[in-house]
């Protein structure tokens, strides 16, 4: 299913079906006065909270980058393909874009499997491969650019926060893949260099909707916080039933992905709550101001994560290292990318790692409020230190995999 960029409009905002139409074609402008990209983004199944958003972000860089002139005198055509949280589909997308539309630069994926799908795939077509999601860390992989927050930039800031703010005794609820599991060991090893300790470790498949064991485990080991890396639309079952326990008045909660949630659970439920991302609407610049006013009235999204505004940054960075080089050949624009590229958006300036691909980036500690989040404090040009550990594309330029980063506990 792809989404025709054209129509996106209102149909990106939450719990709106998203709009399926034809796929993108130019009517009005000859193949060689474009340069074709994609975006491959869930905006139906239980991953559309995350990817509508990320949906409307790349279509309204594109807009912008075409209305200001475009790029080597050339306007981009997006196609929005929909994989519908399904990793089959993903692969299909992706094989589609890099062979038959011959896009110079697929933007996409959510969770690390359909990152780690589609990863290898385009590499193995030559095609450049952006992804925006805040993730685990430890991809290595010169074909690809990875804008958003690893755990040794936002989980690293967020647990002594909350520590100092709560309490050493964390307990750890996290969503049972990759992601999940990576992030509550990097949970474990800051609680414990913070003089702290995890009490309990639980891992819940994305379907899973019944938390009312876990949450009789957590009443019974008595935390002083609970640490949630929960992941998607079944999960936001947790919160509420976390609330209507009335646990949300006993024990607090922090979080590596209580981001979008924030609009579909009530002020009630999920107040109070203290989160560590690369962006948060509450960020007080004028570029965020007019970012979010765009957001909010062109497109109807009530609240914008860190997710979708690195998507934003992402299209930028791609773009400017296309006008760079001067080309959309593949490896000038990779070169262009490494020279010290940044982007100064609503998020703040976000600048290439050569090393790792990875990006530096600010961090900011977040409270939720009345479906909002209030900036709590802020750490400047956060590096990627736990990816490069393990990753260095100056040294190994032909390097092609995900490491697991050894965390010591």
């Amino acid at each position: 299913m792809i989404l025709n960029r054209r129509r996106l409009l209102k149909a990106t905002a939450i719990g709106t079906a998203a709009t399926v139409t034809s796929p993108f074609i130019i009517r009005d402008l000859h193949a060689q006065d474009i340069i074709k990209v994609a975006g491959i983004h869930d905006t139906s199944g239980g991953l559309d909270i995350y990817g509508k958003q990320m949906v409307a972000t790349l279509d309204l860089a594109v807009n912008e980058i075409n209305a200001s002139g475009g790029v080597l005198g050339k306007k981009i055509a997006l196609t929005n393909y929909d994989p519908q949280s399904n990793i089959q589909l993903y692969t299909q997308y992706a094989t589609e874009a890099a062979t038959k539309e011959k896009v110079a630069v697929v933007h996409g994926g959510i969770t690390s499997a359909s990152r780690e799908a589609i990863r290898p795939l385009l590499k193995r077509f030559n095609t450049l491969y952006f992804y925006n999601t805040l993730y685990e860390g430890g991809v290595c992989d010169r074909n690809i650019f990875c804008t958003g927050s690893t755990p040794a930039q936002t989980v690293e800031k967020l647990v002594p926060y909350v520590q100092k703010k709560w309490g050493k005794k964390i307990y750890t609820i996290a969503a049972d893949y990759n992601y999940g599991q990576i992030t509550a060991k990097w949970v474990k090893k800051y609680a414990q260099d913070n003089g702290g300790e995890v009490v309990q470790t639980d891992f819940f498949p994305l379907d899973v909707t019944d938390f009312g064991p876990t949450i009789k485990k957590i009443q019974a080991a008595k935390p002083d916080l609970v640490m949630s890396a929960l992941v998607g639309a079944a999960h936001i079952s947790f919160y509420r039933q976390w609330a209507a326990a009335g646990m949300n008045k006993q024990i607090p909660l922090a979080s590596t992905t209580f981001g979008n949630e924030i609009v579909i659970t009530s002020p009630e439920e999920h107040n109070g709550y203290i989160v560590a991302f690369a962006y948060l609407e509450g960020i007080d610049t004028p570029a965020n101001k007019k970012f979010v006013e765009t957001v909010h009235g062109k497109y109807g999204i009530p609240h914008m994560t860190e997710l979708a505004t690195m998507t934003y940054h992402g299209m930028y960075l791609w773009a400017n290292a296309v006008k760079k080089a001067g080309s959309i050949d593949r490896m000038k624009v990779i070169e262009a990318l490494e020279g010290n590229a940044s982007f100064d958006g609503p998020a703040g300036k976000t600048t290439i790692d050569p090393q790792t691909h990875h990006t530096v980036l600010d961090v900011y500690i977040g409270e939720a409020k009345d479906k909002k989040f209030t900036v709590v404090e802020k750490f400047s040009q956060q590096k990627p230190s736990d990816t490069s550990a393990v990753c260095d594309l100056k040294k190994n330029p032909n390097e092609n995999k995900q490491y697991v980063i050894d965390v010591k506990t």
